[in-house]
């Protein structure tokens, strides 16, 4: 893995579900750095939340998490590993 290259998590909730089509194809673009994906479908409170695990560049991480915060009804957190 390059050096510059660092691990991180991204927990995305989708309030709006007419955006769901647009998150995906925003996952779909970046799925070169998605290690893992979990989305859970939380019906009762009318939300979806997908959970990430991703292995990239600080650029690569920091464009798909302003791309899906830009998406209405969705917000976006990240974590990302430290720095060695």
């Amino acid at each position: 893995m390059p050096e510059d290259y660092r691990l991180g998590y991204i927990g995305i909730m989708i309030e709006d579900m007419d955006s769901v089509e647009q998150v995906n194809a925003i996952l779909h673009e970046q799925n070169d750095i998605v290690v893992a994906r979990m989305g859970i479908p939380y019906r009762d409170r009318g939300v979806a939340i997908i959970s990430l695990v991703v292995d990239g560049t600080n650029d690569a991480i920091s464009a798909m998490t302003g791309a899906l915060g830009r998406v209405p009804g969705v917000s976006v957190k990240s974590m990302l590993q430290k720095n060695k």
